[in-house]
């Protein structure tokens, strides 16, 4: 069978969780199964994983792959949606959870995608084909200003403006529907020294990917439901991929680590703000030996937090 995703980060996400016997744990983005498998690995006959993926085609794999493994659950579901999915599976609190918010290789490698300018296919991207607007539905509806918007935002596109216009000019001539056409189109938009310089497409395709997925929409409120769902001791750890995501996954972690926000002056603490997390470590990014093998790991950073008791009635 051919792999479906190469796994970033294996072997140090799985340590961040600290996998004890007897424990529930959730990875929030099963993908090929890879982190899924590690932590099964090392998960006593009395443990329990639940696996969640919003792309079908990701969880017919994880659940052929997890078949005969009583202990795993996997679910079609997005995370910002754990809660929920906990509950249905009446689950109280669990152990530790995982996410790696990058796109799997079986997404960029499939050409029915949409997700990669390497193949000529459908202007798709979406994550969940089933739901929700597509690439080519997004570059049909936005105005100029929108999609500029969006290409200098999610994909700190520098030529967005130039793209935009010429993403507008080429629609009023026909829809804009294949991977290959909006390709050429941001090829024609950019300087020759950006052509030069890389596939200048990269940006662009990385603006409307986030874009079409609400990535980055509620992402801060998701990894707090994630960190909502542990009991004390427990851990959180995320991985990113590009500098948007991780601020975000950074602010929230500081804000758990945050303790007293008195006055420096101020005799004594009168805000009574404890510290809920603390950081198992600041930041994790791929060893040499990881980027030799997978270069699609090179922008991956791990960060990982473990839940603090705040009051003898915490679980």
């Amino acid at each position: 069978m051919p792999t479906y995703h190469q796994t970033v980060l294996l072997r140090e996400t799985v340590d961040a969780v600290n996998v004890k016997n007897g424990g529930i744990y959730v990875d929030c983005t099963g993908g090929g199964g890879g982190h899924s498998a590690e932590l099964l690995s090392r998960l006593d006959a009395g443990g329990r994983l639940i696996i969640l993926d919003r792309d079908p085609d990701a969880v017919a794999h994880l659940k052929e792959r997890f078949a005969s493994d009583g202990r795993v659950s996997v679910v079609h579901s997005e995370f910002r949606d754990l809660r929920a999915v906990l509950d249905s599976l009446g689950v109280g609190l669990c152990d530790g959870v995982i996410a790696d918010l990058g796109v799997s290789g079986h997404q960029l490698d499939e050409p029915s995608r949409g997700f990669s300018y390497r193949f000529d296919a459908p202007l798709d991207m979406r994550m969940d084909p089933e739901s929700g607007e597509s690439a080519a539905d997004l570059l049909a509806r936005l105005s100029e200003r929108e999609i500029a918007d969006i290409l200098f935002r999610y994909g700190e596109e520098r030529y967005a403006r130039s793209i935009a216009r010429s993403i507008i000019r080429a629609r009023e001539k026909n829809p804009i529907t294949t991977t290959l056409e909006l390709s050429e189109i941001v090829k024609s938009a950019v300087p020759a020294s950006a052509r030069r310089a890389g596939q200048p497409a990269r940006k662009t395709f990385q603006g409307l990917r986030i874009a079409v997925n609400h990535e980055l929409d509620t992402l801060g409120e998701s990894v707090d439901g994630m960190f909502d769902c542990l009991a004390v001791g427990g851990r959180i750890a995320v991985i990113t991929f590009h500098s948007l995501e991780d601020k975000q996954v950074k602010h929230c972690f500081a804000e758990y680590c945050k303790g007293c926000v008195c006055s420096p002056e101020a005799p004594i603490c009168t805000c009574g703000r404890k510290p809920r997390a603390r950081l198992v470590f600041r930041s994790v990014t791929p060893s040499e030996e990881e980027l030799e093998a997978n270069n699609r790991a090179r922008s991956a950073r791990l960060r990982a937090a473990e839940k603090l008791r705040m009051s003898a009635t915490d679980d």
